[in-house]
């Protein structure tokens, strides 16, 4: 009797018991703060960055030192978590800057205009997705920098995915052949 007891007790708490949701509030961007992909601190490079809550990992998101880096990541089927809540800055806040995007200026990236193939480069030097929280701010950024407006969904893969030529005067020529050569051997 007293091990039913004790069963029921132990099936009543569980079902009495709440679940906390895990805290996702954007996380201040500090000296400590390093890029997922390069382990750079993110103080150091120009341009908006993010930041990507996972389950299961509180307090400890993902930072990425260009936006471009952090929409990659969304649409990589790789990831280990689930991301549940993704946060950029907002580069029309009062104060940011290129050289200073904000260290408190988060808005949700779900909610974020986007500027899309403006002649600006991020953090890391590739081409960089700039967000903004009003639309008005994005589009006049757009007129002054080129680029397109859209939301996050309507980014094209080839913005995020794309390979960057960081030096576009290279001639890649020798490596185009090295890479034809193997192909063929494998091809035997």
């Amino acid at each position: 009797m007293k091990r039913l007891s004790l069963l029921l007790i132990c099936v009543a708490l569980m079902a009495c018991k709440e679940e906390l949701a895990q805290d996702t509030t954007p996380v201040p961007l500090t000296a400590d703060a390093v890029g997922h992909y390069c382990q750079m601190n993110l103080l150091e490079h120009d341009g908006p960055k993010a930041q990507a809550h996972l389950g299961g990992l509180p307090g400890a998101p993902l930072f990425f030192s260009q936006v471009r880096d952090v929409v990659a990541y969304l649409r990589m089927p790789e990831q280990s978590h689930e991301v549940i809540a993704v946060w950029v800055n907002d580069m029309g806040a009062t104060g940011a800057s290129w050289e200073r995007p904000g260290a408190q200026n988060w808005i949700d990236a779900k909610e974020a205009i986007y500027v899309v193939g403006a002649d600006v480069i991020g953090g890391m030097g590739a081409p960089e997705l700039v967000p903004f929280s009003n639309h008005d701010s994005a589009q006049s950024f757009a007129s002054a920098n080129g680029g397109s407006v859209m939301a996050l969904d309507d980014i094209p893969d080839t913005a995020v995915l794309a390979p960057v030529d960081l030096d576009q005067e290279s001639d890649d020529s020798a490596f185009q052949d090295r890479l034809r050569a193997l192909s063929n051997k494998m091809g035997d």
